[in-house]
């Protein structure tokens, strides 16, 4: 009797699969699912709830996090820029790997975000066909020119087949070879701004969390 007490809390911990364990100085992720509703997210107070709450329910810190998105903006009104944003780093995914110490570095080329690195809030790969996360951003972490089309489904309020978003590569890959095509924050306009018409070109309607160290960024 006793040799099957033993035995089965080791059989059901073999037939359980267990979760990467989570580094708590996780200060960046994918989320895991989008908001559901294309590109509306609420605005950049809606996003920032999402991250919020994915890192909640992951067992991370809960406050401090900022959805990586910019807004569009005509004069005299200001853009947000998503660079802007998330503090100045270092930032770390849930497996404690580092991403970047610095926003030049986040910024520059190469940097450390890939399919291996770019985990979401549980440390777990993103699938790759929904590799295009939702930035609204330009290379450079900077919003697009209030003269450029729809880049942010109207500062992601906008859940229809009209507009679009600027997505990033998680996983740097593309069909075309070329550097832009690969990159993680800003390789090609989505085709709508619907769920369906995000997930033409492979959107889920992710997006990227860092969590500002600082914390003094404002939810704007």
């Amino acid at each position: 009797m006793r040799a099957i007490r033993v035995f089965l809390p080791s059989l059901l911990l073999a037939l359980c699969p267990l979760r990467p364990a989570i580094a708590q100085e996780t200060s960046f992720f994918v989320t895991s699912e989008g908001t559901g509703k294309g590109g509306d997210l609420g605005g950049l107070e809606g996003a920032d709830r999402h991250c919020e709450a994915l890192a909640t329910k992951a067992g991370l810190p809960s406050t401090g996090w900022r959805a990586y998105l910019s807004t569009q903006a005509m004069p005299p009104e200001v853009p947000v820029h998503a660079r802007d944003r998330i503090g100045p780093g270092p930032w770390h995914n849930a497996k404690g790997g580092l991403i970047a110490s610095t926003l030049e570095a986040l910024h520059g080329l190469p940097n450390a975000i890939s399919r291996a690195t770019a985990l979401d809030e549980r440390g777990e790969p993103v699938p790759g066909k929904v590799h295009d996360i939702l930035t609204g951003t330009r290379l450079d972490g900077t919003a697009p020119s209030p003269l450029d089309p729809d880049s942010t489904c109207r500062n992601w309020t906008r859940n229809s087949d009209e507009g679009g978003a600027l997505v990033g590569h998680h996983d740097r890959v593309s069909a075309i070879d070329q550097p832009w095509a690969t990159s993680w924050n800003s390789a090609h306009v989505s085709r709508g701004c619907s769920v369906p018409k995000l997930a033409e070109l492979g959107s889920g309607g992710r997006f990227y969390c860092f969590r500002a160290h600082d914390q003094t960024d404002s939810r704007e």
